[in-house]
Formats: structure tokens, sequence, C-alpha cells
């Protein structure tokens, strides 16, 4: 396999999680009598631009067609870290009812409600019916299409160009991350901006958050191979922000190189150090990870067959994508674990991929009473903890098994 960035041979293994179907290919009651398509999940790092990256199996298409099933909005935390970044990018890029804002990934218009309600143009770009539906209930402008070159250009000639570009969670969805990026220099004004926020590479392999890695996350990024792939796109990083969100977040601030007059932040110097002296640009940085994702996987089987030694119920809630990578790697059945409780109607009644574990709406917690709840998101853990309070009151646990086994 060729590096998707830079073409090089990819040698260096970071994980070998075997097989698995798309983490969002949620089954119905008819295809769970078909068979499921399951792709090898490895993820190989390039030694020369330090790109990690899922070997090519599945295509785009595949993983987000008409029935994907991932909406933003159900998440509350989620939804107010969107409105305290259309706040914050308003003030600092003093952004009016002048201004033009275009979100790539739009999703189900979660971040664009608020740049809409402080009566900034917006446009939002969406490849996946199913969330651009959601949008537009939501009276957000969307363009159902994979974004690239030739759509920016398009875009750009037709409509004007963007004072503010937002890409949240896309970055590594992509599987042509060069024709991406060069899109937003395309389609940025000369002075615009555009923000990426992405998991880092450095805090998944620290916090070993192996969980983050599926078909639809075609690389996992450190700010060193970023910088490098916007600068042979037309991009230069300005500034960045590390953020708490999905266990360690990297927001990127870039603009044009041929155009953007914004001088260079401390903090990008500070982070490309943090990620050299980690030793992420080595190929022995790699090495461990491979054992403590072996000792999750291990953990959770043995908490899960001695629960059930002892006559002990099991839930799980949220239907994420990084529950499925989990789960499938651990090879748990709803022998298991009984049901998986999710609030998004778009995946309740269906069954998770791979796993088979039906997935319920959460008035089936309060009936069953289950002893131990698992979070498969763990990085909403606290959200969810609390939204889910009263599951204490027959006295059930709340359970976390990455980075580590947990019985909180």
């Amino acid at each position: 396999m060729k590096c998707r960035h830079c073409n090089s041979d990819l040698h260096l293994p970071l994980v070998d999680l075997g097989s698995a179907p798309p983490s969002n290919a949620y089954l119905t009651e008819q295809t769970l009598h078909t068979p499921e398509k399951w792709f090898p999940l490895r993820v190989l790092v390039c030694e020369q631009c330090w790109l990690a990256q899922t070997e090519d199996f599945a295509q785009a298409d595949e993983l987000f067609d008409a029935e994907y099933a991932y909406f933003s909005s159900f998440s509350s935390s989620w939804l107010a870290h969107a409105q305290r970044y259309v706040t914050d990018m308003i003030e600092r890029f003093e952004l009016n009812s002048d201004s033009r804002v275009v979100e790539v990934a739009a999703n189900d218009g979660y971040l664009l409600q608020y740049v809409q309600a402080a009566g900034i143009p917006c446009l939002g770009i969406e490849p996946t019916a199913s969330t651009a539906e959601a949008a537009r209930g939501k009276g957000i402008d969307i363009l159902e299409a994979f974004f690239g070159v030739a759509l920016a250009g398009q875009l750009a000639a037709e409509d004007g160009q963007a004072d503010l570009m937002a890409a949240n969670n896309v970055l590594a969805h992509v599987p042509d991350i060069n024709d991406f990026v060069a899109g937003f220099a395309e389609l940025l004004k000369p002075q615009g901006v555009a923000t990426f926020e992405f998991p880092h590479l450095l805090r998944l392999v620290e916090g070993n958050q192996f969980d983050t890695i599926y078909h639809e996350h075609f690389s996992y990024l450190s700010l060193s191979a970023v910088d490098r792939i916007f600068t042979a796109n037309g991009l230069s990083v300005f500034d960045v922000q590390e953020l708490p969100t999905h266990g360690g977040s990297l927001r990127v601030f870039a603009q044009r190189a041929a155009t953007g007059e914004r001088s260079r932040s401390d903090r990008v110097a500070a982070v490309l150090a943090q990620e050299a002296q980690a030793g992420l640009l080595t190929s022995a940085y790699y090495a461990k990870f491979r054992a403590s994702t072996d000792q999750v996987k291990n953990d959770l089987l043995a908490f899960l067959l001695q629960a059930k030694r002892e006559g002990k119920s099991v839930a799980a809630y949220g239907a994420a994508a990084k529950g499925n990578t989990l789960l499938n790697y651990a090879g748990v059945r709803p022998d298991l674990i009984s049901f998986v409780v999710d609030r998004n109607p778009a995946k309740q009644g269906k069954f998770m991929p791979g796993s088979r574990i039906p997935i319920v709406d959460e008035s089936e917690l309060r009936e069953q009473k289950p002893d131990y709840v698992i979070i498969l998101p763990w990085n909403l853990r606290n959200e969810i903890m609390g939204q889910l309070a009263y599951v204490r009151e027959w006295s059930g646990r709340f359970v976390v098994a990455v980075p580590s086994l947990e019985v909180l």
C-alpha cells in the first residue's frame, strides 16, 4: 500500500484489530438474516510524512451511505462545544451579516444552526442523505455532496468564497486527503480562515484509545503530519488549540499559503515539539500500542464472563462507532451484553454491526434494571452518567473499558 499523502510505501504497523464490518452499518430485522461485509482493520504509519492510515479495503460510498446513522445533535455537550466555537469565531474573526461561513461535513446542522441564529449567511456540505435531511429540517442550506477541489471551484465561481470554513471531525474521514485539503485553499477568500478539529494521534496512542479506529476513519492525525499535508496543498497552519473532546483533539487554524497574512502562533511550535519529544516521528514509538489494546480486550472479556457466571445482567449505552470497534475486536455477542441503549431514533430497533446486539430506547433500562451499564462512548462518560443517574436507584453500576477497565 502507498501513503495517501506522499505515495511512499507503507510498512510500519500501528495496530491490527482483525476484521470488522463498517462501524455505522447498523443492521435491521431484514438485514440481520443476510451476510455482512467484514473488512480487515489494520493501521499503518508512513515513515516519510508520519500519516497513520487504515489499509485500503472499504470505499467511502460504502461507509457514508443514505442510511448513515451518526447524528451530532444527540450529545448535549457536543452542541455546547459547537455553540462556543461559533461565538469564539465570530468574535475572533469579526464575522457579521456580510460574511460567509461554509461547514464541510455539516451533519445534522448541529453547528450551523448557531451561525444562522447569529444572522451570518452559511452553507453546509454533507454527503449523507439522512443527516442532510435533518439539517434542512432546521432551515439550513445544505449541499449533498463529497467535498474536494472540483466542488470547491464550482462553489467559489457560483456563490463566492468563504470567510470561515469549518471541518469538525471530518479530516480523518476522507480517502483523498490531498484533494480534500486543496479544496479549502480554493474556496477560502484570500484572507479567509479554515479550522479543522480531529482526535490527536498523540492522545490516541498515549491514552490507548484504539476504539476510535474504524473504517470510516481513513487517517489518524498528528499536527506534524497535518502541517506537511496542508503545506503541500496550499494552506499554512497559523494556530492550534488543544481540546478535551474525543479523548483529546486538536483544533488547527489555517489560511491560504499564498495570500494569508496571519503570523504563526507559538502554540504551533509547542505542539510540534511535544510530538517530537514523545517520539511520534520515530518508528519505535508505535511498537508499544498493540500490547495495550490486547489488555483492554482481555479485561473486558474477563469482566463480562465473570458477570455471566455470577448471574449479573449487563447492558451498554451508546451505539457509537467506537463501541462497535471495541465489541467486535473483543468478540462480544448478545449473550454477554443483552442490549445497547441509544437516544437516536435512527438507531433504535436496529442491531449493532458485527456483534448483532439489539439497540433500544432508554425506557428499556428502567424496565430491565441491569446490574451493569457499560458506557461505550467513554469520552462522554460524565454526561451519560449524569443523564442515567437513576441507574443507581437499583444499585446498578457504570463501567468503562477504555483506556482501561473501570467499574464506577
